[in-house]
C-alpha cells in the first residue's frame, strides 16, 4: 500500500475496478478499447487484491454485480445476449487474475478471503476486532439514546471506559453513539433519499451502485477518506437520457 492504510487504498482501487469494468461494458466501442479498459481494470484488481484488504474489493465487486443486474433487467433480448458474452468474459478474466494472484502470494490470498491465518487456521473474528468497537458504540447509544455523547466524543468515552484509544470503523454505529436518536433520523434521510429519487428517476443506472458503495464503505472504513461522501452525492443526480432539448429564451 506504499506505507498508507491498506483499507483506504483498497477502497479506492475497488472503486477504480468498478469504473473500468463499467467502461468495458458501456463505453468500449471498439475491440481495442475493450482490451485497453479490461487490462486497466484487471491491473487495478490485481493491485487491490495485493493490499490484502477485503472490504474495498468486495464492495467494488458487488457494484459490478449490481450494474450487470440493472442492465440485464433493462435490456431487450439482443442486449441480454451481448451481456451474457460480456459476463463470461469478465468471469474468465477475474478467474485468471485470481489464479495469478494466488500463485504470486503462495496461496495466502486464498486464506485471507477464507478468513484463515497463514497457517490455515480459521480466525475467530472476520472483522479484525471492529465488531467489538461497534458493540461498544451500540452500548453507548443505549446509555445515551436521545442526543448521544456528542460529536467526536465517542472515542474519548471509549478510552475513558476501556483505556484503549481506537477510532470507529463503522459510521453507522458511530452516528448512533455520538448523535443518538438524531443519528437515526440522519441515517434514514441518507438511506431513503436516493431510493425515493430512484423511483422518480430510473435513468441513473449507477444510482444503486453508488448507494451500495457509500453504505458498505462507511460500514468497514467509516469516513477515513472522502470517497463515500462524494460517490453518494453522485447518486442524487437527476440523469435524463435522450437528445437534449433547446430551451427557448423568453427575451427573444
Amino acid at each position: 500500500s506504499g506505507g498508507y492504510g491498506p483499507n483506504q487504498v483498497a477502497t479506492v482501487l475497488g472503486l477504480g475496478m468498478f469504473i473500468f469494468f463499467s467502461r468495458v461494458i458501456l463505453d468500449s466501442k471498439t475491440k481495442f478499447q475493450i482490451v485497453i479498459n479490461l487490462i486497466i481494470a484487471l491491473n487495478i484488481t490485481y493491485r487491490g487484491m495485493l493490499t490484502f484488504s477485503r472490504g474495498g474489493m468486495i464492495t467494488g465487486f458487488l457494484m459490478i454485480v449490481l450494474l450487470l443486474l440493472f442492465l440485464y433487467f433493462k435490456s431487450n433480448f439482443g442486449g441480454r445476449v451481448k451481456l451474457n458474452y460480456i459476463i463470461v468474459l469478465l468471469v474468465f478474466a477475474m478467474f485468471a487474475t485470481w489464479t495469478y494472484i494466488s500463485f504470486q502470494t503462495g496461496g495466502l490470498i486464498n486464506k485471507r478471503y477464507a478468513n484463515q491465518d497463514a497457517a490455515g487456521r480459521v480466525k475467530e473474528s472476520q472483522f479484525t476486532g471492529r465488531e467489538d468497537v461497534a458493540q461498544d458504540e451500540i452500548n453507548t447509544f443505549l446509555k445515551n439514546p436521545i442526543f448521544g455523547v456528542g460529536v467526536g466524543k465517542g472515542a474519548e468515552v471509549r478510552e475513558d471506559e476501556t483505556g484503549i484509544k481506537v477510532l470507529s470503523h463503522d459510521e453507522i454505529t458511530r452516528m448512533l453513539a455520538e448523535h443518538g436518536s438524531l443519528g437515526i433520523v440522519a441515517l434514514l434521510i441518507l438511506f431513503f433519499t436516493p431510493l425515493i429519487l430512484y423511483l422518480e428517476n430510473k435513468f441513473n443506472m449507477f444510482l444503486l451502485c453508488f448507494v451500495a458503495f457509500w453504505f458498505l464503505t462507511i460500514n468497514h472504513a467509516a469516513m477515513r477518506i472522502a470517497a463515500p461522501a462524494f460517490v453518494y452525492s453522485l447518486s442524487l443526480l437527476n440523469v435524463q437520457l435522450g437528445s437534449p432539448r433547446k430551451v427557448k429564451n423568453e427575451d427573444e
